[in-house]
């Protein structure tokens, strides 16, 4: 049986003279027409009693701690964990399917010294909330989450983006929309496509009728066979409750490589609840794309050798997204857990160019005002 959702934990509003107690959720925007969100404030660092809880963010070996903290997310409590210096710069993780924050551990271990580093556990995944309906999954309640945990754990400075396949795919909706660009300072994005222009993409290449182009399309389609299966009533929870949770480390380390994988706190109920944000969203934004444009400042880091997102999908991305950097990689879809050192490289040289670009910037309009 799928588990409910919390209770409404008491959040904590700290103001300036004293800290007052509030139940309240906020209200939830239309599901078509998103007005401004307005998160409540930071929930209290210990849940309450009977709350489900993940594995302490501990980095092995090194004894690096996580603060935990509880955000109020669109009707949902969200596990946030806090490492790092907090009068750095900020980078917030969003983790990807069928992972929860844990996954964002190696990368943590290499930049803590460097940044303030929050992650959350996306809602269905890890400690936070687990919605039972599916359109509480969709794209603009992921995005409404993703701006909460800013508002609440960064009020008053950007954050740096980055995030991992479905992290991304739900990113990439935070990133496109206006209210919730001024948060961003940039955004790193890995496997994982805007949904909406993947759906231009494929049109254009129907459009063409060319080999090629139908080429493409067909061995994208082929690599997304996965996507077809969780749309498949009941078939992915019960290989999931059946002992793929079990399985998934061996499987990646198979498959794609990896060393010293190991299972995750909660991966059985992540598999089993995470196909949800598929059956959510893939059919109706690949079939009635929205243009979605960005002002963000963009790392696109492509993993050649994924087998799951193939690097033509991002062909047209400079189109959507003009302040684009794109790196190319021979890693496969988790280069995160892969290469978390060349990761930490290529995030300090990207968060570095853009906070001088922004120097000069504020340089320039001195310099114009005197």
């Amino acid at each position: 049986m799928a588990r409910q959702m919390h209770p409404v934990r008491p959040t904590i509003t700290v103001t300036s003279d004293d800290v007052t107690v509030s139940h309240d959720n906020p209200e939830t925007p239309h599901a078509h027409r998103p007005r401004p969100y307005h998160p409540a404030p930071l929930a209290v660092a210990h849940p309450a009693s009977g709350a489900r809880m993940n594995a302490p963010a501990v980095l092995p070996n090194d004894g690096l701690q996580a603060e935990q903290l509880w955000i109020q997310g669109d009707g949902v409590q969200l596990a946030a964990y806090r490492w790092g210096k907090p009068n750095r710069q900020t980078l917030l993780l969003v983790h990807g399917y069928p992972d929860n924050h844990e996954v964002w551990l190696p990368l943590v271990r290499e930049l803590a010294g460097d940044f303030q580093i929050i992650a959350y556990d996306v809602r269905g995944f890890g400690a936070s909330d687990i919605p039972r309906k599916r359109l509480d999954y969709h794209l603009e309640k992921l995005a409404n989450d993703l701006e909460a945990v800013i508002k609440t754990l960064s009020p008053e400075q950007p954050v740096h983006l980055v995030a991992h396949d479905w992290g991304s795919i739900q990113a990439w909706e935070a990133v496109t929309e206006p209210r919730i660009q001024p948060l961003l300072a940039s955004y790193t994005s890995i496997s994982g496509p805007c949904l909406d222009h993947v759906g231009h993409w494929m049109r254009d290449k129907l459009k063409q009728k060319t080999p090629r182009a139908l080429l493409q399309v067909l061995g994208q389609l082929l690599s997304s066979w996965y996507i077809a299966l969780f749309h498949t009533p009941l078939l992915p929870e019960l290989t999931w409750r059946l002992g793929l949770d079990r399985a998934w480390p061996q499987l990646l380390r198979k498959v794609e490589g990896l060393r010293n994988v190991s299972i995750s706190s909660s991966q059985r109920s992540d598999g089993v609840h995470g196909v949800k944000l598929y059956r959510a969203n893939f059919i109706r934004s690949l079939f009635t794309p929205r243009l979605r444009h960005t002002q963000v400042p963009v790392q696109l880091i492509v993993p050649t050798r994924d087998r799951f997102v193939r690097p033509q999908l991002f062909d047209q991305l400079q189109h959507w997204a003009p302040r684009l950097q794109r790196r190319e990689v021979s890693a496969g879809h988790w280069q995160l857990l892969a290469e978390p050192q060349q990761l930490a490289v290529w995030l300090r040289e990207f968060t570095a160019h853009i906070h001088s670009d922004a120097g000069s910037n504020a340089a320039a309009q001195r310099n114009l005002a005197s």
